[in-house]
């Protein structure tokens, strides 16, 4: 079975109501209280492009969520990956892992040189976990996933 995760920690995906909260406070409360662990402030961070993501997923259905650590976990065979991607070992894997997949990033990246390593790895993770998805490759955790309120599934794919 395939978990997004790093090192020991497992991803957290707040509930709802944890996003509902108007302030990082109450929202990491209520996620303790949902989930019994705390939402982290740089997850809280995201908070308005996840708003605006859902936004966008629940008004067009061929949007689908991608986590590229969850993506990097697949393609290391199921490993969660050991070293994080702020590491030169972890950048270095990753960049390997994505060659052996066909994608091979160049070393220069014009106007994106100025772009963190780290994104630049990700995105190209969600672009393999896109194309598995417009070939109808990707695979998705959960295995069975749940509908939400809206009565869409709720899944990440790789």
């Amino acid at each position: 079975m395939l978990l997004g995760a790093r090192r020991s920690s497992v991803f957290l995906v707040a509930p709802k109501t944890a996003w509902q909260e108007q302030d990082y406070t109450a929202a990491a409360d209520r996620c303790q209280e949902l989930t019994g662990k705390r939402l982290s402030q740089q997850a809280w961070a995201l908070r308005p492009k996840l708003l605006e993501a859902r936004a966008c997923w629940l008004a067009d259905e061929r949007m689908h969520e991608v986590h590229p650590e969850v993506s990097f976990c697949a393609l290391a065979d199921g490993v969660p990956l050991t070293y994080t991607k702020k590491t030169w070992r972890g950048q270095n894997l990753r960049r390997s892992l994505l060659a052996e997949a066909g994608l091979v990033l160049p070393d220069e990246l014009g106007e994106a040189d100025g772009i963190p390593v780290d994104d630049v790895l990700d995105a190209a993770a969600a672009a393999w976990s896109a194309h598995r998805i417009a070939l109808g490759t990707a695979n998705r955790v959960p295995e069975v996933p749940e509908p939400d309120a809206e009565g869409r599934l709720v899944e990440i794919r790789y």
